[in-house]
């Protein structure tokens, strides 16, 4: 590598906290290295010793996992897990998103035991379960809970509860599904250990196999890709292009893809959202059985169907948004706080209905919606400039609302019937309360020359892959380029492409879902401009494309 590329990742590894004693585990993940031993989870010699008994006794398992991108993946990883070893009294339950909603719920718990279940294996829920939990119990079934999520007061009162956040796991980050994972990581080493014929005769390094899985789910779920979870998303990207799923690939053709070259951003922005348009569109059961099927023709006609649901999802959500942005200017005109709802609105799609009208508008949004049980559930997006968490905290939102919780820039809610017409008043004055200063919204880690942008920079930038959270993709200012032309293109035209110049090379930049006048200053053919923007490769044009994320004045 050349010494300005050295000097470039050291910056950037630098700027990630990265310190040098650690650049070589960074850059260079090794899977003995760099994954935790599984029985170091609390509970984790229970859980095993209970799923052992389970197989030795021929009883029917429940796999209950939740409805996303992380819980369907969890729940193949134990499919396949059991499936491998032979046990057939196995059931998958995904609860349906609009009618049950998120959580390990009572009536489910009554259906898999009318069914003859006698073990339940949580997958990405569970960990704050304790009505759900206290019935199984008092059914006479046993719960094993593997979760990821915030842990509270106490634990529920399950056989055993895995979860990395719980006191002696080194790394407290790790998804669902990785979680499930690691139970079957150690299930399989004590199988072994037994000399129980059904693990001797798994080939050694199986669960390996089932990383890609875990590489999906790590990605799709934004824990942070640090530490274990590098690991995991780099061998699990690593799994994922030679997986011999026949689902995977029937999808990767369906999409164009190259299953040999999958990249996180495949993952963020064609396979997860995919996966997540089953549970939206009423139809959770649709991508677990596409990414476990084995049979051919089954993936190809699965395959097909996900992808007219996702058409589909996104037609009802630009429906959605439409309508949405017509009633916030009518009703929110200047307005950096919009709330809007409408009792046919399904809660499902609202949160990407939510991102698209605050990348709109700006400010805070929130939609509301009612779900099959007629509760009435939100999505709220911000630009940065609410602290949304904070906001859910304050007083006039905490009395008010029924549910809430998230993040900085996005969150949930529940209301009453009695409340929800207050909502544009109360989250008004919440929001006031958790206004925040607006942070740069233009940091770049680097400055870099346009001649410098060749192909050895992008090998370079690479060695920091998986990007995602915690490892940011890098943004770089580009300095002094000339606008040599300005193209809008797409079916609706709302996709920018600039070429532009240099003394020493032409580049090609562009956005999707951005015209040329929403940037900070509008690119005119002939004038000199500065370009905030990610590297990446241009694979159609065997080339190196700018994906702009500004445009400013040249310094």
């Amino acid at each position: 590598m050349a010494p300005h590329l050295v000097s470039l990742i050291d910056a950037l590894l630098h700027g990630r906290g990265i310190a040098p004693a650690e650049r070589e585990q960074f850059l260079h993940p090794d899977y003995a290295r760099d994954t935790h031993d599984p029985f170091l989870l609390a509970g984790m010699k229970d859980a095993v010793g209970r799923v052992l008994d389970a197989v030795e006794k021929k009883e029917r398992i429940a796999v209950y996992s939740d409805f996303d991108c992380d819980g369907i993946p969890a729940a193949v990883v134990l499919h396949d897990f059991f499936q491998k070893i032979g046990h057939s009294e196995l059931e998958i339950y995904i609860p349906h998103r609009h009618h049950e909603g998120y959580g390990f719920h009572t009536q489910a718990i009554d259906t898999l035991a009318q069914r003859g279940v006698s073990l339940i294996i949580t997958a990405d829920v569970g960990t704050v379960a304790h009505a759900g939990v206290d019935h199984a119990n008092a059914l006479g079934l046993d719960v094993i809970v593997t979760d990821h999520h915030e842990i509270g007061e106490t634990l529920p009162n399950a056989f055993a509860v895995l979860n990395p956040k719980r006191e002696g796991y080194p790394f407290p980050h790790l998804c669902g599904a990785a979680v499930a994972w690691k139970l079957v990581q150690a299930t399989l080493t004590e199988g072994r250990a037994r000399g129980w014929a059904a693990f001797t005769a798994v080939p050694v390094g199986f669960e390996k196999w089932l990383l890609d899985m875990v590489g999906i789910a790590t990605v799709a779920d934004m824990v942070p890709l640090v530490g274990e979870n590098r690991a995991l998303a780099l061998f699990g990207l690593t799994v994922l292009r030679k997986s011999p799923r026949v689902g995977l690939a029937a999808l990767c053709r369906k999409l164009r893809l190259d299953q040999s070259t999958l990249t996180e951003d495949d993952i963020g922005f064609s396979l997860g959202p995919r996966i997540n348009a089953a549970s939206r569109m009423d139809a959770p059961e649709l991508a677990f059985r596409l990414l476990a099927t084995r049979d051919m023709e089954e993936a190809e006609t699965l395959a097909s169907e996900l992808e007219r649901m996702n058409a589909k999802r996104k037609g009802t959500v630009a429906s959605l948004v439409k309508e949405a942005k017509k009633l916030a200017a009518e009703r929110f005109p200047g307005s950096d706080v919009t709330v809007l709802g409408n009792p046919e609105w399904k809660p499902a799609l609202l949160g990407l209905a939510a991102n698209a009208l605050m990348e709109d508008r700006g400010g805070i949004v929130c939609l509301w919606g009612r779900d099959g049980n007629g509760v009435l559930k939100g999505s709220c997006r911000s630009d940065g400039s609410v602290n949304l968490a904070e906001m859910f905290r304050s007083a006039h939102v905490s009395s008010a609302l029924e549910e809430a919780g998230g993040h900085a820039m996005a969150g949930g809610f529940s209301v009453s019937h009695e409340q929800v017409h207050y909502l544009p008043d109360i989250f008004a004055r919440a929001a006031a309360d958790a206004r925040q200063p607006i942070a740069d919204r233009l940091p770049h880690d680097a400055e870099v020359e346009p001649a410098h942008i060749t192909h050895s920079f992008l090998e370079a930038l690479a060695t920091l892959r998986p990007f995602g959270v915690g490892n940011p993709k890098p943004v770089f200012r580009v300095p002094s380029l000339t606008v040599e032309r300005v193209r809008i293109f797409g079916k609706e035209q709302t996709h920018t492409e600039v070429f532009l110049r240099s003394e020493s090379r032409s580049l090609r930049g562009f956005d999707f879902f951005r015209t040329p006048d929403e940037f900070t200053v509008v690119p005119r053919v002939g004038e000199r401009i500065d370009a905030v923007v990610t590297v990446e490769r241009d694979s159609f044009r065997n080339d190196i494309a700018l994906r702009l994320i500004d445009i400013m004045q040249s310094t």
